[in-house]
């Protein structure tokens, strides 16, 4: 580097000099990296923050499968321990007459086409193993159910869940998966097939016991979940950000590939102006009288 007070050059070459420091101060901020936020669950709260209650918790979480009912013998559960003794089927007669029985899975993803029984062997639902609509083989531990649908329907996005929580997750897979009884409530039938929104996956206001959504809510108060509120727009608002940030990691390995680049050219542009200034500052002192390289004998130039 150059100085050109060195030569006692005139200010406006001063200014040009130190313009060409700050220019090179700017260019290599530039070029820092940029940070990419992946939190793609920023909005992530306390239950408490998103649900008022159980009943909004259930109602609101799965966009209207479920619908919460004060009266016990009207509502069914998302779990049972008898085996021999699956209470949901009461409430089935209950609600469709006493000779109702349920011999088709009418939900269709991975279900089963017709109820069946599943033996000792299906241990995560283990409740419904004499009598199910789920292959043992799609629900076979906690890991599976919770990854089953793909990335941004995770129900611990928003971090590690607190057991007591986590078990009224499963719970709720297993009802959806296994539940025979789940099917009655699909939101479309076969003679809906031409409506916007069809498909055979979907449920729609299952009456769910008021004290089980009242317990999970309990359970999970001190848990955090997507503020969206429910798992359609958790997971469109996911899918929302994660393109985002992959655009972002893109356009930072694009500029970190170009940075050699860059700094090659900010060096040969700043010794360019450099030699640029040191030449007029040459020129300039000729045209004073003082050129800067004198005959021998001279004060700067070299001595005889």
């Amino acid at each position: 580097y150059v100085d050109p007070v060195l030569f006692k050059c005139p200010k406006k070459l001063l200014v040009s000099s130190t313009m060409v420091s700050y220019s090179k101060v700017a260019l290599v901020s530039l070029l820092a990296p940029v940070t990419t936020l992946l939190a793609y669950e920023d909005t992530c709260a306390p239950f408490p923050d998103i649900y008022a209650d159980g009943t909004e918790l259930c109602e609101v979480m799965w966009s209207g499968a479920f619908e919460v009912v004060d009266d016990e013998s009207a509502g069914y559960t998302m779990w049972f321990f008898d085996h021999e003794n699956n209470p949901n089927d009461a409430i089935t007669r209950t609600l469709f007459g006493e000779e109702k029985t349920v011999d088709t899975c009418h939900l269709d993803y991975y279900h089963k086409d017709t109820p069946s029984a599943e033996g000792d062997g299906m241990t995560e639902c283990h409740p419904w193993k004499n009598n199910a609509c789920c292959n043992k083989t799609t629900v076979p531990s906690v890991t599976a159910l919770n990854e089953n649908y793909g990335d941004g329907y995770e129900w611990d996005r928003c971090g590690p869940m607190s057991q007591a929580c986590e078990r009224f997750f499963v719970m709720e897979a297993c009802l959806y998966e296994c539940e025979p009884a789940a099917g009655l409530f699909r939101k479309y039938n076969d003679s809906q097939k031409d409506e916007e929104g069809f498909n055979k996956w979907q449920m729609s206001k299952m009456p769910i016991k008021k004290s089980f959504c009242n317990a999970w809510y309990d359970a999970c108060r001190a848990d955090y979940f997507c503020d969206k509120g429910d798992y359609f727009s958790c997971q469109e608002y996911y899918k929302k950000n994660l393109k985002e940030n992959e655009e972002e990691k893109l356009q930072e390995k694009e500029t970190k590939d170009k940075e050699p680049y860059l700094i090659a050219i900010l060096v040969a542009s700043a010794l360019a102006i450099v030699g640029t200034l040191v030449s007029l500052c040459l020129v300039w002192k000729e045209k004073q009288g003082t050129p800067y390289f004198k005959a021998p004998g001279g004060v700067r130039g070299v001595s005889a």
